[in-house]
């Protein structure tokens, strides 16, 4: 009879995985489940932008976990490609954001955590190439990254693989199995049965709401769906990523454009591209890059992506349970919030000192204020 793992982990987009694989790192014998292939909900769908951070100067707790995290991601995504051999899509491209008045506190915030940027003036934007145009003030980060998702994607479930992870695609749950005290004790299947571990971590992204519900927690997970394009083009258009107010431009290295997204709430969990959402996309994007309105349009799609209450992923040990754990609420910015979460989690579960505070996050947290970061993602 094969024995129980040390950890069971519901959910397995960038999160869930990236802690899978920290955690197998340390030691311990791990599986994911997931309702579906893994890895094809928010994480699959998004754009890939991981900004610059500085760890030692970050301000805000949400600053604090990117730039710890994204400082990580080069030495990661280059074992991830030598150990699997397969592209992640990681690259240093630089990118301009164009910040409205409201948002030109981000300036001040750079400052304080020592990320270079220029300001780039209207008559020098001609090296995006072709010509962008914005009303608001432009700044050139030249620190700004990218991956490529699918590949991401696709490069982690390899190498937690590799690392000995039981991955468990096309595995339903319906809720927690408890003990007659009501201490859980595993997590019962749609298809019947029930599966057994020493500790369990809630990763289930904008499904993760109810199995915290379960548990006397509340954090307000819900989904926020967005949509997005991919043109096609002959060459590259834009260099860099363009970023301005809540949409951008991502252009991957073989020419293709990414445009992307909405946040439409109300949509719940209605997964579909809509012509609207489309519409809207289009207008933004072929009215800053003209030439985009004779570029072919290959495919556009919709993700759910997991917000929360007051804009703060909750990332923690549940209060009134010692062996279950939670990493959900990450929004628009799973992936670059990942190394910085599974490395937490990781912590806790091993209990190893916590690498920062933890409390801002924490699933018996007050909620916090709407975080004003130096990024948006």
């Amino acid at each position: 009879m094969e024995s129980s793992p040390d950890v069971l982990i519901l959910g397995g987009g960038v999160i869930g995985l990236t802690c899978a694989y920290f955690l197998a790192e340390a030691g311990l014998k791990v599986e994911v489940i997931d309702r579906q292939q893994m890895g094809r909900e928010a994480s699959w769908a998004g754009a890939g932008i991981v900004p610059p951070g500085n760890f030692a100067r970050a301000g805000s707790p949400l600053d604090r976990l990117r730039a710890f995290s994204v400082s990580q991601f080069p030495a990661f995504t280059r074992m991830l490609e030598e150990s699997t051999g397969l592209p992640t899509g990681f690259r240093i491209c630089g990118g301009v954001e164009f910040l409205d008045a409201e948002s030109e506190y981000a300036v001040g915030l750079w400052d304080e955590e020592g990320i270079e940027y220029e300001r780039v003036d209207a008559e020098r934007l001609e090296f995006l190439e072709p010509k962008f145009t914005s009303s608001h003030e432009g700044y050139l980060l030249p620190g700004m990254g990218q991956v490529r998702n699918p590949w991401y994607l696709r490069a982690l479930i390899a190498g937690c693989e590799r690392v000995g992870v039981r991955l468990r695609p096309d595995c339903p749950a319906e809720g927690w199995s408890l003990t007659e005290s009501g201490r859980v004790d595993g997590i019962a299947l749609k298809q019947g049965g029930v599966l057994r571990a020493g500790t369990y971590l809630v990763a289930a992204g904008s499904w993760g709401e109810p199995w915290l519900q379960a548990r006397n927690v509340t954090a307000g997970i819900h989904p926020v769906r967005g949509q997005m394009l991919l043109y096609r083009t002959e060459r590259p258009l834009l260099h860099r990523i363009v970023i301005d107010g809540k949409r951008y431009y991502v252009p991957r290295a073989d020419g293709r454009l990414l445009v992307g997204s909405t946040e439409e709430p109300e949509a719940g969990y209605v997964k579909q591209t809509t012509d609207s959402g489309i519409a809207s996309l289009r207008e933004f994007a072929e009215s800053r890059v003209p030439v985009l309105k004779e570029t072919e349009l290959e495919t556009s799609w919709a993700g759910l992506r997991p917000g929360s209450a007051d804009g703060f992923p909750t990332i923690g040990r549940l209060p009134f349970d010692s062996n279950v754990f939670a990493a959900v609420g990450h929004f628009r910015a799973g992936i670059q919030l990942s190394l910085g979460t599974a490395t937490l989690i990781r912590e806790l579960v091993t209990g190893q000192p916590s690498s920062f505070d933890l409390a801002p996050f924490g699933p018996n947290r007050v909620p916090n204020v709407p975080p004003r970061t130096a990024f948006r993602s």
